[in-house]
């Protein structure tokens, strides 16, 4: 059986796993078994893998880093600090305070990773919409694509930590690639969902007061993080030249959100609040995304030391690789409906793909080509969380959103299309 065979078998296999409601990272880890036993490997040594992929380095700091994430998401979520941010928004929208409100409130809810996050913002959506004019349709597709603006590189999502620590680039080549794709995300989401209503919502003033320090003190951690992510790995690699590029991007993650932790416990603790750090690992929703981030990483190792990857890439070859690499991410986000979902299955594959031997293809353009169709498969996956909880809020049924998203999703798809080529043009 070729190799490109026993990996789509594996693929679509765990994919299917996940719709008869398996775990995600259990999915992964059968996967893995999977593919070591299609390899020749004796159910001895697939077992042993298994034990040495729970060893690994980059497993423990990235789950240290899941759970620093986690605590983030907590404390920003908190009502003194969410209002707080709101306020700001609509405030400093001035005329267009209500049309800030239901864009940015999304985005901004949207810095925080938390399941279903657009239910959070659905109230202010529907408060700064106001009458009962505009279609529901078109309410749910405002509140649910302005959620997700950030999470092509906002480094405090799973799906962004496990591309950050898949694809071997520095942070710096990652955020390149990445940050361009908010800007087209926003402008996409103004041109086809706002502007041909945004008459309708600039002539209201707001004179509400905002504590512009608690933004500032909210805001702080999330700063810290970001500017450890971009300066600390160069500093590392002069430090510490022995530590691999993965790791050193992991480690520099890790400092900066431990930096932010301290901000965030000093700050409640001045508050006199209940010390709170670390209770929302506890909970079910957070200790399922640690698993996933096991069965991620359990499932990369296996794909490395199974060698399908490369006798894959030798069979494709060409230009058959990246209709691979395009077409597998999308399926993968249609069917898992989250970003750590096409990150962990698929993005493993995409990687051993890019570095086969005679691929041709460049790790920036890769990841272009890659996470666009993956966030735009999960984007139009009928069963994508943030997409359901928005569409019953707002009561509008499904066919009539996707009417409103579909051109926003097609913009992201050229612009993936065309940020890959240009990329690879490059040598990126």
């Amino acid at each position: 059986m070729p190799a490109i065979a026993k990996i789509l078998i594996v693929f679509f296999g765990m994919l299917a796993l996940t719709r008869m409601k398996i775990p995600l990272f259990l999915a992964l880890i059968i996967g893995g078994l999977t593919l070591a036993v299609l390899a020749g490997l004796p159910p001895l040594d697939s077992l042993w893998l298994l034990v040495k992929s729970l060893c690994l380095l980059r497993l423990w700091l990235l789950l240290a880093i899941t759970i620093l994430v986690v605590e983030f998401g907590r404390y920003i979520t908190e009502k003194e600090n969410s209002e707080a941010i709101i306020g700001a928004i609509k405030k400093w929208g001035g005329r267009h305070g209500r049309v800030w409100t239901m864009t940015m409130v999304p985005a901004v809810v949207g810095l925080i990773p938390m399941p279903a996050g657009a239910l959070f913002s659905a109230p202010f959506v529907q408060q700064a919409i106001g009458d009962n004019k505009h279609a529901p349709a078109w309410r749910t597709a405002v509140n649910y694509w302005f959620r997700h603006v950030w999470e092509y590189w906002w480094p405090l999502y799973p799906g962004v930590i496990v591309a950050m620590s898949v694809f071997q680039m520095e942070n710096w080549q990652f955020l390149a690639t990445q940050v361009p794709f908010t800007v087209v995300s926003i402008t996409a989401g103004y041109i086809f969902l706002i502007r041909p209503h945004v008459q309708d919502f600039c002539s209201d003033t707001t004179t509400e007061l905002v504590d512009n320090r608690r933004v500032f003190i909210a805001g702080m951690p999330l700063l810290l993080v970001i500017a450890s992510v971009i300066f600390l790995p160069f500093a590392l690699k002069n430090i510490a030249p022995f530590i691999s590029v993965q790791n050193r991007k992991m480690l520099a993650m890790l400092v900066g959100l431990l930096a932010g932790v301290t901000l965030i416990t000093r700050d409640e603790m001045k508050r006199g609040m209940k010390l709170a750090v670390f209770s929302s690992v506890l909970k079910p929703k957070s200790r399922g995304i640690l698993l996933t981030i096991v069965g991620i990483m359990t499932f990369q190792y296996f794909l490395e030391q199974s060698g399908l990857v490369i006798l894959a890439g030798e069979e494709i070859g060409g230009r058959g690789i990246v209709v691979v690499i395009a077409v597998l991410p999308f399926l993968a986000g249609m069917v898992t409906g989250v970003a750590v979902g096409f990150t962990g299955i698929s993005f493993p594959l995409v990687v051993g793909l890019m570095n086969g031997p005679n691929s041709g293809l460049t790790p920036m353009s890769t990841l272009a080509l890659a996470y666009g169709c993956g966030y735009m498969g999960m984007m139009l996956s009928p069963i994508h969380l943030c997409l359901l909880v928005s569409k019953d809020y707002f009561g509008s049924r499904l066919p009539p959103v996707y009417k409103y998203i579909i051109p926003c999703v097609t913009t992201i798809l050229v612009f993936t299309t065309l940020a890959h080529i240009f990329l690879r043009a490059m040598g990126a």
